[in-house]
């Protein structure tokens, strides 16, 4: 039946939806599941802190190969066939790494997550495309939007909970039921599909290898480069001329190949490309608060994973409470005022967070949660809708690989870059600091002669005293300069955000009720 003749979408539809966002779920939680387990996952394969990040690194560099590959992997094998064959292959590395008494095979195992993980989230949103009504695309695309935001918010507090709780090996197990049942999804809600094996060995190999090989060099130069200082390191020199190259072949291909692996014309149309800048702006904004908000919790406040996974929790609310009423506002109110007006609330939630003090706790975060919640799905659900609005159905699968690229690249390259200005803000604010704390300054004197006394009358020994006390100084002129750089951080993605707006004028997207 054709789309503009149905009025609603059948129980199968309905069952191919839940099938792709029960996917995306497991996809966008494993992103960050991890994250709170890893002292322990460190601890039992034997890994060190430096080597422990690859764990993650190692799940995002292939995610983001497999994204934008996902469209040209359904063609030829059947979306039926290529989503069961990654819940199968998401299972099987899954068991792998909660088996792992190694960091190489952790690291094979997040690499096949990853693999298997990245082709569920835009299959998702193009499953959403083809199989509902224009009528019901905003509930859909709303569902999507709620996914793409509570995932990765989610991913910390249930490893966090897992890891103190059970066991950190369930942060990889708990994949197998969850499996199961999108395997029967997937059989029951897509209808079986031969693979087309013409196109494998007509596929555009050269496009594959440079798409490949730029985007996994891309996402570990921006994930290590700041831990390896950048070009001080052989790995990341080398890596930066793999990417140089591996971009040089795909717009090679581009032009040579009958078919390219992805679409990159579609950046030629105005209003998909306006909204792949947003969403690369505000992917940046939502990763980097996941970065910053559990730092600073932990290392000035001294929270625990699972206590600052309860502060993070609290931006999921307005998502929830949010989710019956915006599909409804998303046919009838212009996108481009929700956009807006969302990425005014995520902006004004970080200015809010530009007065932290060490003596701030989660509860100080609770309106700019609540405020970021809002914020983020208000702009995240309309950028879903109009990214698919923009292009035709043939299209959607090509355009869902872009669309979900550009928000994780931009969570890449604003990690990357926050790192860098985090170093740099802490080095010159604690520098600063110990210049006006010196001999001859009063408050500092006292200060330490208070401390010392203190700690002499704890054991008596006069010279270890004085060195606890020079130590407590330290430790208060590191933790002051941090709690300043912190606010500076939120300072600046504030701003990043209020610099889209004029993009968000860019939008067209059409309203999507039924005609």
């Amino acid at each position: 039946m054709s789309e503009s003749v149905r009025e609603k979408a059948d129980i199968t539809d309905w069952i191919a939806v839940l099938a792709g966002a029960l996917g995306a779920l497991m996809a966008t939680l494993d992103i960050s599941i991890t994250n709170s387990a890893l002292p322990q996952i460190q601890g039992e394969i034997g890994a060190t802190g430096t080597e422990g990040t690859w764990i993650s690194t190692g799940y995002l560099m292939s995610e983001i190969v497999m994204i934008p590959l996902a469209g040209w992997l359904s063609r030829l094998l059947g979306l039926r066939n290529f989503l069961v064959g990654c819940a199968l292959l998401f299972t099987f590395f899954s068991i792998m790494c909660g088996t792992a008494d190694s960091l190489a095979q952790m690291i094979i195992g997040r690499i096949g997550q990853g693999f298997a993980g990245g082709a569920m989230i835009p299959t998702a949103q193009m499953i959403i495309r083809t199989r509902l009504p224009r009528s019901q695309l905003p509930l859909g695309m709303s569902l999507f939007g709620v996914i793409v935001i509570l995932g990765p918010v989610l991913g910390p507090v249930v490893g966090g909970w897992l890891a103190e709780n059970v066991s950190w090996n369930w942060c990889f197990f708990l994949n197998i039921p969850v499996s199961a049942g999108l395997v029967l999804l997937l059989l029951l809600g897509l209808p079986p599909e031969k693979p087309v094996w013409d196109d494998f060995f007509k596929a555009d190999w050269l496009g594959i290898f440079g798409l490949s090989a730029a985007l996994s060099s891309l996402t570990v130069v921006l994930e290590e480069g700041q831990r390896d200082r950048w070009f001080e390191s052989n790995l990341i020199i080398w890596l930066t001329v793999v990417m140089v190259v591996g971009f040089i072949c795909l717009a090679i291909a581009q032009v040579t190949a009958k078919k390219a692996v992805i679409r990159l014309s579609l950046l030629a149309n105005p209003r998909f490309a306006s909204v792949l800048v947003i969403v690369f702006v505000v992917g940046m904004g939502l990763y980097c608060v996941l970065y910053l908000l559990p730092q600073f919790l932990s290392g000035i406040v001294g929270y625990n994973a699972l206590q600052s996974g309860n502060v993070l929790l609290i931006s999921g609310i307005p998502s929830l409470l949010m989710m019956p009423i915006l599909p409804r506002l998303l046919g009838r109110v212009d996108a481009r005022l929700l956009v807006i007006t969302g990425i005014i609330l995520f902006a004004v939630s970080c200015f809010l967070d530009t007065t932290l003090t060490a003596q701030s706790a989660g509860n100080d975060f609770f309106y700019s949660q609540l405020l970021r919640g809002a914020g983020q799905i208000m702009a995240m659900m309309p950028l879903n809708q109009a990214s698919m609005a923009a292009v035709s159905n043939e299209e959607a699968a090509d355009a869902a690989g872009l669309y979900n690229m550009m928000r994780n690249l931009g969570g890449s390259v604003g990690l990357a870059l926050m790192g860098v200005f985090i170093d740099r803000q802490n080095k010159l604010h604690s520098d600063i600091i110990r210049e006006s704390v010196t001999a001859n300054s009063p408050l500092a004197d006292s200060r330490l002669s208070g401390n010392t006394a203190l700690f002499a009358s704890e054991h008596g020994d006069i010279w270890h005293a004085k060195m606890q006390a020079m130590a407590q100084l330290a430790n208060e002129i590191n933790q002051q300069a941090a709690v300043m750089t912190y606010s500076e951080s939120f300072f600046l993605l504030g701003i990043a955000l209020m610099c889209c707006i004029p993009l968000a004028l860019l939008l067209r997207a059409p309203r999507l009720t039924h005609k």
